[in-house]
């Protein structure tokens, strides 16, 4: 089984969940989840974690992201890309190269973003595309988010190549609408490809082509990047002889379980494995009572 977290590269055509399927049937794995959802028209970077990977998902989808995206001005659609139906179409000629630059650059920092009608989202249990496709619209929350860079590659009107680092919950469908109503005659997504995700790069990503070949071949593991990883800016601690059972149960640790180096600080965080170095755990250290206590338990009792 594997365990540990694969640097997928979601190619156009394929839902997030198209991705994961495709995955279980190529590993013969079922305990799979994806880190944060890709269009079917979009592509690039999706982390995908396997067996006790999987409860890292909710921390990787709260990873800040990058994007490269093409937006299109003068069309509305009702997706808010090009996929879409058209709803209105505007002339381009009038605008200034200058205006537009500003106006990108206004939405650098947090704004408050309504999500689309045509996403996962759900409300009162129902997806929003769902209810969007019955040709139903109903009222969303705007939700903060935070545009932390964005550069402006190319223009060559009524197109605008640019550059997105944002933080989580950010749709870039919608950013392209609203950069189109604040320049008064609309706009749309034309292409998106997501470059990063929290660490990982697109130049590292596999396709689900490759990863079958390199499973095929034995070689699964060139491609696994494992759950401690995740943690690499945590200290390592091992627990000494006669302690094992304890931190296999989950159960707090005094402090002279472990050999320190140097003194824990109050609150510290500590990645923990056992004496063959299988890594079992996050644990927190409480310097009031001098003992180790679990944040995120990994070990599975699979040896």
């Amino acid at each position: 089984m594997i365990h540990g977290i694969i640097n997928v590269y979601k190619e156009r055509g394929f839902t997030s969940h198209d991705v994961v399927a495709k995955l279980r049937r190529i590993t013969g794995q079922k305990k799979i989840g994806h880190t944060g959802t890709l269009d079917p028209e979009a592509e690039g970077v999706l982390p995908v974690c396997f067996g006790r990977a999987t409860k890292l998902c909710d921390m990787l989808t709260d990873r800040d992201k990058c994007y490269e995206a093409v937006l299109l001005l003068g069309v509305r659609t009702d997706t808010q890309d090009v996929f879409g139906k058209v709803i209105r179409e505007e002339e381009t000629g009038e605008l200034a190269e200058d205006s537009v630059r500003s106006v990108i650059g206004s939405f650098k920092g947090k704004y408050e973003q309504i999500p689309p009608m045509y996403s996962a989202l759900k409300v009162n249990g129902k997806k929003l595309c769902d209810l969007a496709r019955e040709g139903k619209t109903v009222e969303r929350k705007a939700r903060t988010v935070e545009i932390y860079d964005i550069r402006i590659d190319k223009i060559k009107l009524p197109r605008v190549h640019m550059k997105v680092h944002c933080s989580k919950g950010m749709y870039i469908r919608t950013l392209c609408h609203d950069i189109g109503e604040k320049l008064g005659c609309g706009g749309c997504m034309e292409s998106l490809i997501r470059t990063r995700s929290g660490i990982f790069e697109i130049k590292e990503s596999v396709t689900l082509w490759d990863i079958e070949k390199k499973i095929a071949d034995g070689n699964t593991a060139e491609i696994i990047y494992p759950v401690d990883g995740m943690f690499s800016e945590y200290k390592a601690l091992s627990v000494m002889e006669g302690w094992e059972k304890l931190i296999y149960n989950g159960n707090p640790l005094p402090k002279e379980c472990v050999s320190w180096e140097q003194s824990p600080e109050d609150l510290e965080e500590f990645r923990v494995y056992d004496r063959k170095g299988e890594f079992v755990g996050i644990y927190r250290y409480e310097g009031g009572q001098e003992r180790l206590v679990i944040v995120k338990m990994f070990y599975s009792g699979e040896r």
